[in-house]
């Protein structure tokens, strides 16, 4: 359940209250956890580094992520930390945490940010959260030199800063400009405008279409019932498992229910098809297909 804004203030006091680690004490509590899975340490070790946690949570408010879900997400990095951290490595755990309570704050914003994902590798990620910065910096700089960007000029810039495509710059830059716009609002303030949803394309086949469809499926079941009817009741049993079925079953399994050989399967398999083919016109090269 997340925390109301007492609970957040409480747990900021609290965290800032908590002890402050030396080395020595750290790695005894990271080893305790590692080898042993004591809650105990890992409680103390997490709580000492809470106010940690909070700290970098805070830099993320100007997304407009409520500060005590993102509070949230920063301790779940905290504990994803704590629970990989190896501390053979001789790296201090707050040095570590870092990377896993930032990671974990810029997935929630960017998982709240749209209901559009609006990027998933780390190019994309790296422009979400740097593109204003890099755009203002941009334009204060060509102002410096009497230049205006236009967009176009502006967004090639960013490409060329951060190192990603074109493409990218455009899309976060779509991302960026607004937030989601619901398919039921109306396209005008008259009282008869209509709802953008009802301007959609609807790509579903059109009535002609399934009724086509359908009689061709027919046509198509009639021809293959025909040509099964002239084989034998072991061939149609072979034909059906091997290719009317969604998982076709092996030439092993059918010898052993047939008591055959699979080679002797793959001959009687084989026999059967060729009857069918004599059996079917030219112009069945829909269910023809069905026997390559």
């Amino acid at each position: 359940m997340p925390l109301d804004t007492t609970d957040d203030r409480r747990m900021s006091r609290r965290a800032m209250k908590a002890e402050i680690l030396d080395a020595e004490t750290e790695l005894a509590l990271a080893y305790a956890w590692r080898d042993r899975r004591d809650e105990a340490a890992l409680h103390r070790l997490i709580t000492a580094y809470m106010r940690l946690a909070i700290s970098m949570a805070s830099k993320f408010r100007r997304y407009g992520a409520p500060m005590n879900d993102l509070i949230q997400e920063a301790g779940l990095g905290l504990m994803k930390a704590a629970d990989k951290f190896d501390p053979d490595r001789g790296v201090r755990f707050s040095t570590y945490a870092v990377w896993w309570i930032k990671a974990s704050i810029q997935d929630f914003v960017m998982r709240n940010w749209s209901m559009v994902r609006t990027g998933s590798t780390s190019a994309q990620k790296s422009l979400f959260f740097n593109m204003r910065r890099v755009m203002a910096r941009l334009e204060r700089e060509a102002e410096a030199r009497g230049e205006v960007l236009d967009a176009p000029q502006l967004l090639s810039a960013i490409a060329a800063e951060v190192g990603v495509p074109l493409s990218d710059v455009e899309m976060m830059y779509g991302r960026l400009a607004g937030g989601d716009f619901s398919l039921n609002a109306v396209q005008s303030a008259d009282e008869d405008g209509r709802e953008w949803i009802d301007v959609l394309e609807d790509d579903a086949a059109q009535a002609a279409e399934v009724v086509a469809d359908r009689h061709d499926q027919s046509q198509l079941r009639d021809w293959l019932i025909e040509a099964l009817r002239d084989l034998s009741a072991r061939e149609r049993l072979i034909v059906r498992e091997r290719k009317l079925r969604e998982e076709p079953r092996t030439l092993e399994s059918l010898g052993e229910e047939l008591g055959l050989s699979k080679e002797r399967v793959r001959q009687l398999e084989a026999g059967a098809f060729a009857k069918m083919r004599k059996s079917l016109t030219s112009n069945n090269s829909e269910v023809l297909g069905l026997l390559a």
